[in-house]
């Protein structure tokens, strides 16, 4: 038996919740994740893991090895960095998640850049606007913007997203300029933005002197996916509030229109994450350097507060 690499399936099998989704990640034979873990086992005269026909939860015992597991292979895997100098060469294939405007509107157009610089790194590109689970899904790290659910995650902030209320041209020819936030509540369409995995819908929200305002109803649309929401604010849909990142060169060709603008909206925060169990090999490391840089070039992506 491999012992390194027995612990490394043992603490994949952890991490994923069941043996076939620990192969499908490490792109082995589910027998084989058997046969490593039942070794394991075996050399260690204790039971790390319950099993069940749908999941495996871990034991004391398999808890205790597990972090220990963690934190040598951590440790190993600098050593065989420090001599190869992976540091120097990222290499591997590097899982990342996205949301659906950062992809389109920053990571797809930039990629290239990437590519060219860590030219050994192999990229699996998630774009989706719902929240992943970074263990069982096996990826090696999030963008997203908002404060973080999770509090165990490693995070690290790397821009705002300021946010403006607008509409197309043509949907105020045809219902007027509001001129307080109040007046979306009567005689207005608005456009509603709700999560795709909790189904919470954000209402607009209006701050101004200290006063909070906030307009959940009536919606007219509600959409879960963030260019979806823009191309149906460009449609004349209704008014809504999106970030000048997202609709900057529609504000340049008179496609959107900002209106109420004494009332702002809070900065949404964006982060990059990645577990806390995982060891920040030089493949993520290289594209979280690249992606800090990339946010800080662009200053529609540095907000300042304007509350």
């Amino acid at each position: 038996m491999d012992q390194i690499q027995a612990m490394r399936i043992f603490a994949r099998v952890v991490e994923a919740g069941t043996f076939t989704r620990a192969a499908d990640s490490l792109q082995v034979p589910k027998a084989s994740v058997t046969k490593n873990v039942q070794a394991l086992e075996e050399r260690l005269r204790v039971k790390l893991l319950n099993r069940t026909t749908r999941r495996v939860t871990v034991t004391a015992d398999g808890a205790a090895y597990y972090d220990r597991a963690v934190r040598l292979l951590a440790d190993f895997d600098d050593l065989e960095a420090s001599v190869s100098q992976a540091r120097t060469t990222p290499r591997g294939r590097l899982r990342v998640d996205v949301g659906t405007s950062v992809a389109r509107l920053l990571i797809i157009p930039h990629l290239a850049e990437f590519q060219s610089r860590y030219p050994e790194i192999q990229m699996d590109l998630g774009v989706s606007d719902r929240t992943v689970d970074l263990i069982s899904d096996s990826v090696d790290c999030v963008i997203r913007g908002g404060e973080l659910a999770d509090q165990s995650l490693v995070a690290r902030r790397i821009g705002n997203l300021d946010f403006i209320t607008v509409a197309a041209p043509q949907y105020l020819e045809r219902h007027g300029i509001p001129r307080h936030p109040r007046d979306l509540e009567t005689g207005h369409r608005n456009v509603i933005y709700f999560s795709p995995v909790s189904a919470r819908r954000y209402p607009l929200e209006f701050h101004k002197d200290g006063e909070v305002i906030e307009i959940a109803g009536p919606a007219h649309l509600c959409v879960n996916e963030s260019n979806a929401y823009i191309f149906s604010l460009l449609a004349g849909q209704g008014i809504g509030q999106a970030s000048r990142f997202q609709i900057n060169e529609h504000l340049k060709t008179g496609q959107l229109q900002q209106v109420l603008e004494d009332w702002k909206h809070p900065l949404l925060p964006v982060y990059v994450v990645y577990p806390p169990n995982s060891h920040l090999s030089a493949k993520v490391r290289a594209f979280v350097d690249w992606v800090v840089d990339l946010f800080a070039r662009n200053p529609l992506l540095q907000g300042q507060s304007s509350l």
